[in-house]
């Protein structure tokens, strides 16, 4: 699949998780999207819970968050950090409002729960916030990955490969 056009951006913070955050990355480079990795920080060195590192191209307050097709949440720690800071909660809100896609995995959740975007939709999550997706308002199923409508959960790491071609699917269609 050609992603050539397509602007994504996926958000880190310390302690995130990897494969999730790598995997996609590779992938999505491979189909000749264009990724800004977005942190707190710009410029700085992001350490996953693996040790693996990350330097992020842009800080929150310089994405123009109108200008991407989709946002990808990877999991790990990083969530529960990520969901605290209005400028996420406020990505996360404009991609749900204006249609785009939004691809979350494993404890991703987290974040679309504090942006309060979860009423009514069905998601998958690690199952150790599947309490966390229910009481936002979600219908959680535990499935490798699901779509519902702009919104694409994968399960855990090993669920990357259903996961990934569901995103990129969304992706193409709203490139198209």
């Amino acid at each position: 699949m050609n992603l050539k056009g397509a602007k994504v951006l996926t958000i880190v913070s310390s302690e995130f998780d990897d494969l999730e955050l790598w995997y996609p990355i590779i992938r999505l480079r491979e189909a000749n999207a264009d990724i800004d990795i977005a942190a707190e920080k710009g410029n700085y060195e992001y350490f996953g819970k693996s040790g693996v590192s990350v330097y992020s191209d842009i800080s929150f307050d310089e994405v123009n968050i109108s200008q991407y097709d989709a946002i990808l949440i990877p999991g790990g720690w990083a969530p529960d950090y990520l969901r605290r800071l209005e400028s996420v909660l406020d990505f996360v809100k404009y991609m749900d409002k204006h249609d785009r896609v939004i691809g979350i995995i494993c404890h991703a959740g987290w974040v679309l729960s504090s942006a309060d975007v979860l009423t009514n939709r069905t998601i998958t999550s690690t199952p150790g916030i599947k309490d966390d997706m229910m009481h936002a308002g979600a219908k959680w199923v535990n499935e490798s990955a699901i779509t519902d409508g702009n919104i694409i959960s994968g399960r855990r790491p090993p669920d990357l490969p259903v996961y990934l071609p569901l995103v990129m699917e969304a992706i193409n269609k709203r490139i198209m």
